[in-house]
């Protein structure tokens, strides 16, 4: 099953013929009915149509078709319906014109102030007038299931593009892991080796007061205790299972997105924590390393439906 990403984009046309009310029409107009979704990621599925007046009875069912194939993101529908440029501009019938200096002449009879109309308002309402009764009955749906696979195909290819990015960081994270697991037994060994020289050191300046075997002990405990300070040998077996757990999520597909954001934060919790019980440079740096890697990924893995 592929992995799906939230961000996508599609459109569609459809172009018919309207139907009109005028009688002494001479033509019926060409119009192109136009339909786009867009997404973006969100932590829910929230749906926002923008549809003009005389497509608005189309909202729930493209709300119903919409819920049914996609589960989460930001998702903005919009629809428009326009004229040919043949149709647009075109001459008014005379029983419109009749009617607008009517409907004028009534307006400035009561607002004498009120500017007339213009030649391009006349047009403008023309056009108006030639779109006529638009029924999309027939087109709308099945030009939403276009545009919607359309979309999923954007969205899939995006989740696989973004599924590819997450395999490579998995990859050299487990580099990483790698490198830090035998750091700890190497500064675990010079440790005990610089508390076994200051036993040395303070036996030679002590001349016989602190029994050897007390110094000793004191040495050896404090090696231990630092020992067990810096040991990530857990932190380091958590951060593989949680990479060995993400990979296999990925691999799987579908809705993996919740569950990939929260082991992202399981992994940024232990690479945080090889950090604070890093006691040389080079274990630092890996633990910063992995934190910017883990960072990455948790900016992709927020795009993943």
């Amino acid at each position: 099953m592929p992995v799906y990403s939230m961000t996508g984009y599609a459109s569609a046309q459809h172009s018919a013929a309207t139907t009109t009310s005028e009688p002494d029409s001479r033509h019926l107009p060409k119009g192109q009915l136009g339909l786009e979704i867009r997404s973006v990621n969100s932590r829910f599925l929230d749906l926002t149509f923008k549809l003009p007046e005389d497509l608005r009875q189309f909202e729930p069912a493209l709300r119903e078709l919409l819920v049914t194939r996609l589960k989460r993101g930001k998702v903005e529908v919009r629809a428009a319906f326009e004229l040919a440029a043949s149709s647009v501009v075109s001459d008014p019938s005379a029983r419109l014109l009749q009617r607008l200096n009517a409907v004028q002449d009534s307006i400035q009879s009561w607002l004498p102030l009120a500017e007339p109309l213009s030649v391009a308002d006349v047009l403008r309402i023309a056009a108006n007038e030639q779109g006529g009764t638009r029924d999309w009955s027939d087109a709308m749906l099945p030009l939403a299931e276009t545009v919607l696979a359309a979309l999923l195909d954007a969205r899939q290819r995006e989740g696989a593009r973004l599924s590819a990015m997450l395999l490579q960081h998995l990859a050299e994270l487990r580099t990483l892991a790698a490198l830090a697991g035998p750091m700890v037994p190497k500064l675990v060994e010079q440790q005990r080796q610089r508390f076994m020289e200051r036993w040395k050191e303070a036996m030679a300046l002590t001349d016989g007061a602190i029994a050897p075997d007390a110094a000793q002990d004191r040495a050896l405990t404090e090696s231990t205790a630092f020992a067990i300070r810096i040991d990530v040998a857990e932190e380091l077996t958590r951060l593989n299972s949680h990479l060995d757990e993400i990979e296999r999520l990925i691999h799987k597909g579908g809705e993996v997105g919740k569950r990939l954001d929260f082991l992202i934060q399981e992994l940024h919790r232990e690479a945080n924590t090889l950090g604070s019980k890093s006691a040389a440079l080079d274990l630092t740096r890996i633990s910063v390393d992995m934190k910017v890697l883990i960072e990455q990924m948790r900016e992709q893995v927020q795009n993943l439906e």
